[in-house]
């Protein structure tokens, strides 16, 4: 069973494709006609001027993919259902971490594709510096310290991925854990919590604790003065990074 049978029945909701973040992996497809988008989820950043193939092991996740979506097999990463070279490129966003073997889904994926592939996804380094983690749940950032291996080792098993920057906009459509950077109140709605797969793994009581400081610096200002610089930005940096091989 997939973890997101249990915590993503409403995962479509708050997890929409950005636009910005949606051009650059587009650009990084380049000309590919065909992609296999591999741990497609509910399936927000599919290209829909391409022949698409996904692949997502939850049941609960693939119920939630729109009508006139691509087709959907459920399988898994380290186990792609297809032939040697079936796909121009493979496409991964946001999911590596979830997967029980990571080395062994990069293979599958330039197994399947070996013109190109294309994978969203985190650098751990940056994780710890992140006002969430850094003033109110540093458990978090244990677990995606564990989670996520270093960025350079995962490029290198993709034969030397280019890694490029993807900056988070201020007001990013795609929940994901730092796309709430400059709407700390965010964080206080389960709704939001529950398709951020990190939060799951965090103790209840340490959770608790946390997010009641965070709402205590909200209302009394103490967050905003501790994070003046980064309020005036329109976008930053999280460590969000496309490899591209």
């Amino acid at each position: 069973m997939s973890a997101f049978d249990q915590i993503g029945r409403t995962y479509a909701r708050t997890r929409r494709a950005d636009a910005r973040i949606e051009r650059q992996i587009a650009d990084a497809l380049g000309d590919a006609r065909s992609v296999v988008n591999v741990g497609a989820g509910s399936g927000a950043y599919e290209p829909r001027d391409r022949d698409v193939v996904a692949v997502e092991p939850s049941a609960v996740m693939l119920a939630q993919r729109a009508p006139g979506a691509a087709r959907a097999v459920q399988a898994s990463a380290e186990a792609l259902p297809f032939a040697d070279g079936s796909f121009h490129a493979a496409l991964a966003v946001l999911t590596m971490h979830h997967w029980s073997d990571w080395r062994a889904g990069v293979a599958e994926m330039r197994r399947v594709a070996p013109g190109r592939s294309v994978m969203l996804t985190f650098d751990p380094a940056y994780i710890a510096k992140y006002w969430l983690m850094r003033d109110y749940l540093p458990e978090l950032a244990v677990e995606d310290e564990r989670r996520f291996p270093p960025l350079a080792t995962v490029a290198e098993a993709f034969g030397g991925a280019e890694i490029v920057p993807v900056p988070i906009a201020h007001d990013c459509t795609d929940g994901f854990l730092c796309a709430w950077w400059k709407r700390p109140l965010a964080y206080l709605e389960e709704g939001v919590r529950a398709n951020i797969s990190t939060f799951a793994l965090v103790d209840p009581n340490a959770l608790t604790a946390g997010l009641a400081r965070l709402e205590r610096d909200v209302r009394d200002g103490t967050w905003e003065e501790r994070n003046a610089e980064l309020l005036a930005c329109d976008e930053a940096d999280f460590g969000y990074r496309l490899l591209v091989a």
